[in-house]
């Protein structure tokens, strides 16, 4: 499993994965990331010590990601992430939320004390996808809602059920109302290799290629292109 990497492109930042615990959700259909989650502690903070340790602030912007929520890692593991932002000047922190968690974002933000942005998996904006196909669980009124509590947002792409309007309406809000965003093209998994849809996925590619040249939106054509994960192998690091 690899948890650190570099991206130097578009946004450059250092990228960590580290564990947390369990989803708090932990439902939708299309993932299994959870399953790089777990309870024990321990386990979590040998992770931190670890990666953490890999960071040098040379491009003072970090993003971590754990599978989960940044609320999902431990209390002492986001004490130690608070203090490397600050020990090394990390002028924005990137980090992931579930729509649950919305209500204390902005305690979020002032916890972490740098200018910090928060990813929301949205998915697509048609609800019956969002939370019939993908089981989401997240119910809003539309993109203004979402909008007036985070600048930045993930959107998948090629899921059986969506059509090509869908994607470009997703794409076109994304593009109106959002400063940031990564759009993600369904990778088949342990899980739900059955919801691809390859043509949809092959359509996305020639349609918005261009995407590539803007400068605030991230594809990612493979789930590993952050490089971090594995999109082939189990998990390896076990407890000692």
């Amino acid at each position: 499993m690899q948890r650190y990497s570099v991206i130097t492109g578009k946004l450059p930042r250092e990228i960590v994965l580290l564990k947390g615990l369990p989803c708090v959700w932990s439902k939708c259909t299309f993932c299994d990331y959870i399953d790089d989650n777990t309870t024990d502690e321990a386990w979590i903070q040998r992770v931190a010590d670890a990666e953490l340790a890999r960071v040098t602030g040379r491009f003072s912007r970090l993003e971590i990601i754990n599978s989960g929520s940044i609320q999902e890692l431990t209390p002492p593991v986001q004490a130690q992430v608070r203090d490397l932002l600050h020990r090394l000047a990390i002028r924005e922190f990137i980090c992931e939320s579930y729509w649950s968690y919305r209500e204390p974002w902005a305690a979020t933000r002032a916890f972490f004390g740098v200018p910090t942005r928060i990813k929301l998996g949205v998915e697509t904006f048609d609800d019956h996808v969002r939370n019939g196909v993908l089981r989401k669980a997240m119910k809003f009124a539309g993109p203004e809602e979402v909008a007036a509590l985070t600048d930045t947002i993930c959107l998948l792409v090629g899921v059986r059920g969506q059509t090509r309007d869908m994607v470009r309406r997703d794409i076109d809000i994304l593009l109106r109302h959002f400063r940031y965003g990564c759009v993600n093209l369904f990778s088949p998994n342990t899980k739900s290799a059955e919801l691809m849809d390859a043509e949809l996925k092959a359509w996305f590619r020639e349609e918005y290629a261009d995407l590539e040249a803007h400068p605030t939106v991230e594809v990612l054509w493979e789930n590993t292109d952050f490089g971090v994960g594995d999109v082939s192998l189990p998990v390896v690091d076990q407890p000692q």
